[in-house]
């Protein structure tokens, strides 16, 4: 089945600035290829700093007038956008499956996940209430305000295109703010869509301005907005130690900044649990999008007393997975994003059995698919020696650990510098809030493997940054208060 678009304009091949298509003034191109074929699919422009002041100066220029748009209108504006987006859904899925190779279902999926973040920030957009606080004297009158912090440099990852762009562009736009935006090179025409998508919607033209770039040049991009004062927020998803680095880089300008980082989720199986259950939400938070999400299980911790059943049933379930490209309607698991990635599964992998895990299933290159598929795994015999517990694979890799007690669990799991996402299966409800009140992440999954919803917020703590996205915590990101105090009013 080939993967196709009726509406073959939304793939783009240019910048986006100031409400106009331009590409980089060197003229220099990235490739933008299919992960399951490595085809070229576009080439879009590698800008630089040049690009990077252009959409700048026009989110600058734009600032003023769309923060004074009454938050109604802004609002009608995004849910135009949301309309949009839902109208498009098959066109955006076959999209994000072209460039990011995540099976067509999920692709689809992926679309209607991102819409529902647009239109609950269309809605929060007229909620930003302030207060009205009690004056200590007579004649005064005491106001808190909520306003926009300004203009928002979005950074966004490769492995939800469409998803992650919403759930940080969303919000910016219903606060009043205007958005620079940098795509991840190896999935930047899903933004591009979305930001053509928007234009249509009504966006101004300077509102939300995208420039795409390759690995080479991203930081000439992006360290140019981390140095201009003009740049009042930072919202970013992707690996630590980039993190890290905007953390420190905005320092001098102290910017507002939104960091969803590393992960490395555990997911604990108690004794007491409905191991069907365990199984069926464990294959739900771990096998979306192959395993290249940032709340996936990473270490999976089983009881010594249900391990057995547990590495039975999963391997099963696992063994029994198709893996292929998007372009075929079976596929539930699809290629690796690219070389990299297969290069670290199989290193982890491969460490782990040195160190004594054995593979149930998988463990191994699905060549005769191509160079990026991955079989998908499950290890047993896993322990904290091994870099599937101290890494994050960002693949279809479950380690299994046996362990015997509560406390030894809970300690073996916040043992890490990460603390995203975790999961666990038991059905003693003191446990319950024991453990959910023990464990260090910022989000907590009990007897649950999809935990991700626009209403809910999404982010960590330790290592995995700080922010939240999503709920009305979410808006809350993108806005500063201001005190205004009014006197001689007897």
């Amino acid at each position: 089945m080939p993967l196709t678009l009726s509406r073959a304009e939304l793939v783009r091949s240019a910048n986006f600035i100031a409400g106009q298509w331009t590409a980089a003034a060197s003229a220099a191109r990235l490739d933008v290829t299919d992960p399951a074929t490595g085809a070229a699919i576009t080439a879009v422009p590698d800008s630089g700093a040049a690009e990077a002041r252009a959409a700048l100066d026009a989110a600058h220029a734009a600032f003023p007038a769309w923060r004074k748009l009454p938050a109604k209108q802004r609002a009608a504006i995004i849910k135009r956008w949301n309309d949009l987006v839902l109208a498009h859904q098959d066109d955006l899925g076959t999209l994000i499956s072209l460039e990011q190779g995540k099976p067509l279902a999920e692709g689809k999926g992926e679309v209607a996940y991102a819409a529902s973040y647009i239109e609950w920030f269309a809605e929060e957009a007229t909620r930003m209430n302030g207060e009205v606080i009690p004056a200590p004297v007579p004649g005064r009158r005491m106001f808190a305000l909520k306003e926009p912090v300004g203009v928002v440099a979005a950074i966004t990852p490769w492995n939800f295109p469409a998803a992650m762009i919403a759930r940080k562009i969303a919000p910016a736009l219903a606060a009043g703010c205007t958005v620079v935006c940098k795509p991840a090179e190896d999935t930047p025409l899903t933004s591009l869509a979305l930001v053509l998508l928007a234009h249509e919607a009504g966006v101004p033209a300077g509102v939300l301005n995208i420039v795409t770039a390759s690995r080479e040049n991203t930081p000439e991009v992006v360290d140019l907005w981390l140095d201009d004062a003009r740049v009042r927020k930072i919202t970013f998803t992707g690996s630590t130690p980039v993190g890290k680095h905007l953390a420190r880089r905005s320092a001098d300008t102290l910017k507002k900044l939104s960091l969803e980082l590393g992960g490395n989720a555990p997911f604990i199986v108690f004794e007491d649990a409905d191991i069907g259950a365990a199984v069926d939400g464990f294959m739900a938070a771990k096998f979306r999008n192959g395993g290249q999400t940032c709340v996936c299980p990473n270490r999976v911790f089983v009881h010594a007393q249900v391990h057995e059943e547990f590495a039975s049933q999963l391997a099963a379930r696992v063994g029994a997975l198709k893996v292929g490209p998007a372009s075929d309607p079976a596929s539930q698991i699809g290629p690796m994003i690219n070389d990299r990635a297969v290069e670290k599964i199989e290193r982890h992998v491969q460490d782990a059995v040195a160190k004594g895990a054995k593979v149930l299933t998988g463990g191994r290159r699905l060549t005769d698919l191509g160079a990026t598929y991955y079989a998908p795994t499950v290890l047993t015999g896993a322990d904290a020696s091994m870099a599937c517990a101290c890494e994050e694979t960002f693949g279809p890799v479950a380690p299994l650990t046996v362990f015997h007690d509560e406390a030894e669990v809970v300690a073996a799991a916040n043992d890490t510098p990460f603390g995203l996402a975790a999961y666990f299966y038991s059905q003693d409800v003191r446990r319950i809030w024991r453990v959910a009140d023990a464990l260090e992440t910022g989000i907590v999954g009990i007897n649950e493997g999809a935990i991700s919803a626009e209403a809910a917020p999404f982010g960590g703590v330790k290592e995995s940054g700080y922010g939240r996205e999503g709920s009305t915590h979410g808006l809350d990101d993108y806005l500063h208060t201001k005190y205004i105090c009014q006197g001689l009013l007897d």
